[in-house]
């Protein structure tokens, strides 16, 4: 019999667990793996899996993270990349043995992944060969920031150096990949990229005389609350999401349509 891991409705879940949070609360896992090769067909399989919540879009400083024993060796190549040996992954549990935490920890978020196409078909082999079901996709939202930089930043180099070097997000303690701390520069360039709090500057109030006027700021009572323009990256992000709406709606949402009038 195939296990049903996480596969409850919502109404059948209790409604305080962990990972509950009042409606409306927008929850985000950042997640990354780390894998023994590059093709599930070769037998290839998961070692690290790090992931990262985010609750409107601000770090709660929950993670989860484990390595796990594959039952295979890892490829020279992969070795060089991650630097996990076969020594070591001998000593840690496989993945069926955590996959009910795991899948407690991710159920009904939406996950932020890099290349989210390779991560997710490891990930739903590896709840395959555990008899679990359903896949990923049944279980959470995913969206791909590989796919996002792409149309963002067309015909340019968009893997995970790249973009921190084009956010300013500090990879420096990167000498390795490692599924956690990929997931931590992940969310920080996943922030910054679609506008998040670095980019903004939400968390830092203007300090020095006239910064709050050189920003721009709005009266409101006895508040003056900054007014900050949007950047590129921001309105690009935005562009996008807009050909999303427009796109799922056949073409015929107003504001296109008003576009398409020269309103």
């Amino acid at each position: 019999m195939r296990s049903q891991i996480g596969a409850l409705t919502s109404s059948q879940r209790p409604p305080r667990g962990p990972n509950w949070y009042p409606s409306g609360i927008v929850r985000q896992i950042v997640l990354d793996t780390e894998t023994t090769g590059l093709e599930i067909a070769d037998g290839h399989r998961v070692i690290e899996i790090g992931c990262i919540e985010l609750v409107h879009r601000r770090p709660t400083g929950r993670d989860w993270h484990r390595y796990l024993k594959p039952g295979r060796d890892v490829d020279p190549g992969a070795l060089a990349v991650h630097g996990i040996t076969n020594e070591f992954l001998a000593t840690q549990p496989e993945f069926a043995q955590v996959a009910g935490e795991f899948l407690a920890f991710i159920d009904g978020a939406e996950l932020v992944i890099h290349n989210a196409e390779f991560d997710v078909g490891f990930l739903d082999a590896e709840l395959a060969t555990a008899g679990i079901s359903p896949p990923i996709a049944e279980r959470c939202r995913v969206l791909d920031t590989l796919a996002l930089a792409r149309r963002m930043h067309p015909g340019q180099r968009n893997n995970l150096d790249a973009l921190c070097k084009r956010y300013n997000v500090d990879n420096s303690t990167r000498d390795l990949h490692g599924a956690l701390l990929d997931a931590r520069i992940l969310a920080d360039v996943y922030l910054a990229m679609s506008g998040g709090q670095a980019a903004l500057g939400l968390d830092a109030a203007p300090t020095a005389p006239g910064a709050a006027a050189a920003a721009g700021t709005v009266a409101r009572g006895a508040v003056r609350i900054p007014v900050i323009r949007a950047s590129d990256a921001e309105l690009a992000a935005h562009e996008v999401s807009l050909d999303t709406i427009d796109r799922v709606s056949g073409g015929r949402t107003i504001f296109r349509a008003g576009t398409a009038r020269g309103a």
